[in-house]
């Protein structure tokens, strides 16, 4: 595939992830179809792993450190992501159980919380591996221009924001939602960017090209 015709699937991958994921969380919050919903969750974690893998040639050729760090970190984001949705289908035999068992046993509700912090934390360690390959992304795409530079530094800003809420939520300060946002729209943005116009034809380095002063 082609630089450009990478960064389109890129593109459709990260407005699917999107929409995937915020779409499945509203129906689990809503308590409407957690099957469903779940599946879409998982929808999400599929799409990560794709852009994490799409993304290695283009980054690979500027910088293979970051490259692979890049795919390994989607990787961890997936994973986790996926070991919350277990978390959140558990909460539908729990709720059978608790109707058989009736309203005065309270050993339900209370592995229904369990379940849902367990889907919290693992939310948060997988948003904390994005955000740290987010970072490494950006500082690519900033170096080698294949974005322009104004998407690049509001990924970097984007996402170091990101990381800090992630952690601040990790010891118990509720911020993550908040300090999301930018990098979230940073995400929605690329997304659009990479289906119109994709990666430059060309994936040579721009720094590489320039003379070096005498």
């Amino acid at each position: 595939m082609s630089p450009k015709s990478i960064g389109r699937v890129m593109g459709a991958l990260f407005l699917l992830a999107f929409v995937a994921y915020l779409t499945g969380g509203a129906m689990v919050e809503a308590a409407r179809h957690v099957s469903t919903g779940a599946l879409l969750m998982l929808v999400n974690s599929a799409a990560v792993v794709g852009i994490g893998v799409l993304a290695l040639p283009v980054l690979r050729r500027h910088h293979e450190v970051s490259a692979y760090a890049y795919v390994t970190g989607r990787a961890i984001e997936a994973v986790s992501l996926a070991v919350g949705v277990v978390f959140l289908l558990l909460l539908v035999p729990i709720a059978e159980e608790h109707r058989s068992a009736g309203p005065d046993d309270t050993i339900f509700p209370a592995l229904g919380r369990i379940a849902r912090e367990g889907n919290d934390y693992a939310y948060q360690i997988a948003m904390i591996a994005a955000a740290v390959a987010g970072v490494l992304f950006c500082r690519v795409l900033l170096r080698a221009r294949l974005v322009p530079r104004f998407m690049a530094i509001w990924g970097l800003v984007g996402y170091v924001v990101f990381l800090a809420g992630s952690m601040l939520e990790v010891v118990g300060q509720p911020v993550g939602l908040v300090l999301s946002i930018p990098g979230g729209l940073f995400e929605v943005g690329l997304g659009l960017l990479l289906v119109v116009k994709g990666f430059p034809a060309s994936s040579a380095s721009h720094e590489a090209a320039r003379p070096v002063p005498a």
